[in-house]
């Protein structure tokens, strides 16, 4: 409607086929200050291309009113006489807006999900019944180790809600967006205060993407420098998974670094890498506390070896939930560190996202932070764009800001110790059951624990992935498994939890542990007992078939508080490793695309 009208004033719609988007082409008489200058006083924003081309893109909210509204803009601009549209409802129905080759043909949403509730009250209790399959914080302790899932508190979450946030659109004009800017630059001020650096760059969608941009950056200024030609990247045995893939993507070659039995960077291999690569060495991804939960003893001695080498040494932020207010990656000698907004600072992970990961720098590094094509933002020599949004998940931002201004200094000092404290307690309760891999020099840990339950798969034929199971009939989470090491149980409590939630923790694990004994004893057999059985759901435990040999009040309430607040699991054991192995993809094959 509007493409059709618009052109009975004189303008061009230039785009042949569309969906929701105009590109409409300005007669020679019309001046698109002067479109913009009226618009404005409509409170409109358009997308000004050039001088004589505007974008305008109309999605489900926009209104017949809306419609009229820019066709006035439109009529004014040009010096016409305006008349209001009003649609006839079979010419309307009638509108094509692009050729019948592109109609679609097929049925599209077949599936049940999208053709079963029809109003309110049935979505309700759809949605309902999807929540009590979940195991959320708002049922128990997530102890997953390296994810740090923490509260995301109400009073951050909240405002969220308000339009003043929701109803931004990326690339609104500066002067409509004045608020957001000033909270953006006192959390990125917040930022540079914890973490020791110059600048941060909100942009990186993901902490991924935080790598990515990050060593995008050291890659740019070793260009800068002449130096184009260093692209050696060392990164720990024990690093995440993500550090590896982020230095390919950046077009750096990786050389493994081993670790120590300790878990620690192995300082000998570091220096003879270090030395061996001196005139190619770009950058050191390393992680603190490391990967397997320790604080790196030799950090400081690692990042002068790097630097004295011509590298720069990326911090990966992933465990700074054990750093904040006690020590940053400035004092330590890093020069660029990506932060899990969705992990120290409060955003939720819910649903795979959204993922923030902004990366600080230090001042020789702050011209090459991440630019942008519509919004300014980056350095005098800014890399290109790692983000459709110059400011990233920009929405969430206001977690994170109320979580470090409702905290203050003090508060999140706090809060990094009781994250220490959780661990090492959970530590000491468990060490006698359990073995802990890893641990300082004072046989201390970081904000989370390596359990090592492999030698339960000799003595009792009990995998890892076994204990994770029961753990649901538990009513807990399963702790990270098999991340760094095969076979192992990561825990990370943070600062969150409660002991009273903690203490329920441990009392899951010993009892587990007591049921690994009853087998290592040969009290019950290997192969049928309850832990090879979990998760055990009310299906199997309320029906008329019974063939297990040991009670359903073992399977499903082995501990008194299960009685009293019981998860159900919503499906009993499957082969994850078969279906990981053998993959069924349900979309169509490639070929039909054709």
């Amino acid at each position: 409607m509007l493409s059709a009208e618009v052109q009975k004033l004189g303008y061009k719609q230039l785009n042949a086929n569309f969906f929701d988007t105009l590109l409409i082409s300005l007669p020679e008489d019309v001046k698109i200050d002067n479109i913009r200058k009226l618009a404005l006083e409509s409170q409109v924003n358009l997308n000004y291309i050039d001088q004589d081309k505007i974008g305008i893109s109309l999605d489900e909210t926009t209104s017949l009113e809306d419609v009229n509204l820019l066709l006035h803009i439109f009529a004014s601009a040009a010096k016409k006489q305006f008349t209001e549209f009003v649609c006839n409802p079979v010419e309307c129905s009638q509108i094509r807006t692009f050729a019948p080759s592109m109609q679609r043909e097929s049925e599209y949403l077949t599936a049940p999900v999208f053709n079963s509730y029809h109003s309110e009250t049935e979505m309700m209790r759809y949605l309902k019944k999807l929540e009590n399959r979940d195991l959320a914080l708002n049922r128990s302790m997530i102890p997953l180790g390296s994810c740090t899932m923490k509260l995301n508190a109400a009073t951050e979450l909240i405002p969220l809600s308000w339009p003043e946030f929701g109803a931004i659109h990326p690339f609104a004009p500066a002067d409509q967006t004045e608020g957001y800017t000033i909270l953006i630059r006192e959390l990125e001020k917040a930022l540079c205060e914890i973490t020791g650096f110059k600048a941060v760059s909100m942009q990186p969608n993901s902490g991924a993407s935080g790598e990515y941009a990050g060593l995008l950056v050291i890659k740019a200024y070793h260009e800068s420098r002449g130096e184009g030609h260093r692209k050696v990247c060392l990164i720990p045995a024990s690093a995440h998974g993500t550090n590896p893939a982020s230095a390919a993507m950046a077009g750096m070659q990786v050389v493994v670094v081993k670790t120590d039995p300790n878990g620690n960077i192995d300082i000998v291999d570091l220096q003879e890498k270090s030395i061996k690569h001196k005139d190619d060495l770009a950058a050191l991804m390393v992680t603190y506390p490391s990967t397997h939960g320790v604080f790196e003893e030799s950090i400081l001695e690692i990042a002068a070896l790097i630097h004295e080498n011509g590298g720069q040494v990326y911090m990966d932020g992933a465990n700074m939930n054990a750093q904040v207010g006690l020590t940053n990656p400035g004092t330590i000698g890093a020069d660029v560190c990506h932060l899990n907004l969705h992990k120290t600072f409060a955003i939720p992970h819910g649903g795979g996202g959204p993922g923030v990961g902004p990366i600080g720098v230090a001042e020789h590094l702050v011209p090459f932070l991440p630019g942008h094509p519509v919004v300014k933002t980056g350095g005098n020599q800014a890399i290109k764009a790692v983000a459709a949004a110059p400011y990233g998940s920009a929405l969430v931002l206001p977690i994170s800001y109320a979580y470090i201004k409702m905290l203050g200094g003090n508060g999140l000092t706090e809060a990094t110790k009781y994250a220490i404290l959780n661990a090492n307690y959970i530590k000491s309760k468990l060490e006698n059951h359990y073995k802990i891999l890893y641990t300082g020099s004072k046989g201390r840990i970081a904000h989370e624990l390596i359990l090592d339950c492999n030698q339960y798969l000799k003595t009792a034929d009990v995998a890892v992935i076994d204990i994770a199971k029961r753990l649901m009939d538990y009513g807990f989470h399963a702790p990270t498994v098999a991340f760094p090491v095969v076979g192992t149980l990561m825990v990370e409590p943070t600062e969150s939890e409660p002991l009273s939630e903690i203490d329920r923790f441990v009392d899951a694990m010993i009892s587990i542990r007591k049921e690994v004994a009853a087998i290592e004893e040969g009290n019950v057999d290997k192969h049928d007992n309850v832990i090879k059985h979990a998760p055990h759901t009310l299906a199997m435990v309320a029906s008329d078939n019974w063939s297990y040999p040991y009670t359903r009040e073992t399977a499903a309430f082995p501990v008194p508080m299960a009685k009293e607040d019981k998860y159900w699991p919503a499906v009993t054991r499957i082969d994850d490793a078969w279906g990981d192995r053998n993959l069924v993809c349900t979309c169509a094959p490639i070929e039909s695309y054709a």
